[in-house]
């Protein structure tokens, strides 16, 4: 059966858009559909139908769709694993579909009737609360009533459903209902990388798929599950996670496009910087590892490196490369030093600016990483520092204000106690410096980020002004955007810089002085953060997921 609507203006949408594209009048709809032909002209006036009788509709119209796919009986289940093999097999089949109707249109030119699909949804329904571990910040809901998800992607997203699904049932002590959405899939998000490649498309055919196929929208991209902008009605049941199917398959075709990498490629543990050479010094640490060597700060085991260009796995003893060339420089390239289970981590050279930050944060949010990290280069703001010392971020001066919107100022974005664990830890066996030790190289305090690459020029003042009022050590350019997205979609952050210059104490950036600071900094700095990801990774993963990101009425999906 095709699930209820998510509001009554919702359902009225959807009877329509099923009669202009079926020819029928919405009172013949009424007729076949319930028997009743005044049917939708109550809807428009306001009146609220019975569930039962909403079910009817979605039930007639899956079976009666152009070109849909005949109605799959929902399946009530109390075991993960059944939950997600009965997930994959609908989208699977749903796809499935769409990729056979669309090689039709690319042979004929035209279909007879409009070819459509639905993401899988789980659904579950909580009579009574239980008991759960205050400890625990996920893996349950904290009001009675009914809660849905949309998912996609078993092939990048099945670890991550199965884990939520699994403390879903243990906590909440429910079944879960698996079935067809009433949410349809864009026909290309249906497409693998090599399907799309080989589409034989004419640019006619391709500008005329909006009146065959369903296509990416707006209002499925909306991030008001995100942003706590949404609230549950009786039509509207509560959402089980921060994004939508649509939204996801969204990102993870951004992902591909600005990194070069495919999305199931990505590790949970993600370093974003913006420097092409912490990105070569990546990619030497990652063969000497694979192939044996790698510095012996490094703990753990590493089985695969992937870049966008080629692959190295290590099978039966032995290193094999596999070239794949992209023929074009993505936008920010990405590494990823693999492990199983996707526990390994993924560096992005990010480029330079808040805008950049936001857009990547924004698309690695739906792999739901374990954690990020901020690691380049600042501008020193205090006047005891040095060129080479680092700045382990407190607190963030959000000077870029390309989240205002989204995040509003007066929201303070919280230090993570795991993270700076975990880095303080990495300084100490990369530097050999203990406790007060560290203060001879490393300032925390308070990162000032600016959109302003130029902000010497007018902004000296202004700066110097500010960063007296809040104690402000460094500026930069992307800190505070990644650490306010990761607050906002509740993925643990942290920012580890190194002073590169220091403008307001007659010590900028020189060409021959920054060359010998990045030869000399550079692989410590860079070290210091792999070793640090590396103590996330062997954390109890439920203390690095701290309650400090999660608000009282939170999706039950980490």
């Amino acid at each position: 059966m095709q699930f209820k609507p998510l509001s009554h203006a919702q359902l009225i949408r959807d009877i329509t858009d099923f009669c202009r594209e079926s020819d029928i009048s919405l009172t013949e709809f009424g007729h076949r559909a319930l028997n009743d032909g005044a049917f939708v002209g109550r809807l428009k006036q306001g009146k609220s139908p019975t569930l039962e009788r909403i079910e009817r509709v979605y039930d007639w119209m899956a079976g009666h769709a152009p070109g849909g796919m005949k109605p799959q009986p929902a399946r009530n289940l109390s075991d993960a694993k059944k939950a997600m093999a009965e997930i994959e097999k609908i989208y699977a089949a749903q796809t499935a579909h769409l990729k056979a109707k669309l090689k039709e249109y690319v042979v004929k030119g035209k279909l007879k009737e409009k070819a459509r699909a639905y993401y899988p949804e789980i659904r579950i329904r909580v009579d009574r609360l239980m008991d759960i571990d205050p400890r625990a910040a996920f893996g349950f809901v904290t009001e009675t009533g009914t809660y849905t998800a949309t998912l996609t992607r078993p092939d990048v997203m099945a670890g991550y459903y199965l884990e939520q699904i699994h403390l879903l049932m243990e906590n909440m002590k429910v079944r879960v209902e698996v079935g067809v959405s009433a949410t349809s899939i864009p026909v290309l998000y249906a497409l693998t990388d090599e399907e799309l490649r080989g589409l034989a498309m004419t640019p006619e055919a391709r500008n005329r798929l909006p009146h065959y196929f369903d296509v990416p929208g707006g209002e499925e991209f909306d991030d008001e599950i995100v942003d706590d902008c949404w609230s549950p009605t009786p039509q509207r049941p509560g959402p089980l996670a921060l994004f939508t199917a649509p939204r996801t398959d969204y990102s993870l075709v951004r992902l591909k496009h600005y990194t070069g990498t495919a999305a199931h490629e990505f590790q949970d543990f993600v370093i974003f910087t913006n420097y092409k050479f912490y990105m070569e010094q990546f990619e030497k640490l990652a063969q000497d590892i694979l192939f044996g060597g790698g510095p012996e700060e490094m703990k753990l085991d590493y089985d695969g490196f992937v870049t966008p260009d080629y692959r190295l796995q290590r099978k039966r003893g032995a290193v094999w490369r596999e070239d794949h060339p992209l023929g074009r420089e993505p936008q920010m390239p990405t590494y990823h030093l693999k492990r199983a289970n996707n526990k390994g981590i993924t560096i992005v050279n990010i480029g330079v600016g808040p805008s950049n930050a936001k857009t990547m944060t924004d698309h690695i949010a739906v792999l739901r990483p374990d954690a990020w990290i901020m690691l380049g280069h600042c501008g020193g703001l205090a006047n005891t520092q040095r060129i080479g010392d680092y700045v382990l971020a407190h607190t963030y001066v959000r000077g870029d204000h390309i989240l205002d919107e989204k995040l509003p100022l007066h929201v303070p974005i919280p230090t993570l106690a795991e993270m700076e664990i975990a880095i303080k830890g990495a300084i100490t066996e990369v530097t050999g410096k203990v406790q007060y030790d560290q203060k001879q190289l490393v300032r925390t305090g308070a990162v000032l980020t600016t959109a302003d690459r130029n902000w010497e020029i007018e902004g000296a003042a202004q700066i110097r002004f500010e960063h007296h009022q809040t104690r402000a050590i460094a500026v930069d350019m992307e800190s505070a955007t990644i650490a306010a997205n990761g607050f906002r979609y509740r993925v643990p952050y942290a920012t580890f810089l190194c002073v590169s210059d220091m403008p307001l104490h007659g010590l900028p950036k020189m060409p021959g002085m920054a060359d010998q600071f990045y030869e000399t900094q550079r692989d410590q700095h860079l070290l210091i953060g792999l070793r640090a990801m590396e103590k996330l990774i062997t954390e109890d993963q439920r203390r690095l997921h701290s309650r400090k990101l999660r608000g009282p009425y939170e999706p039950a999906f980490r």
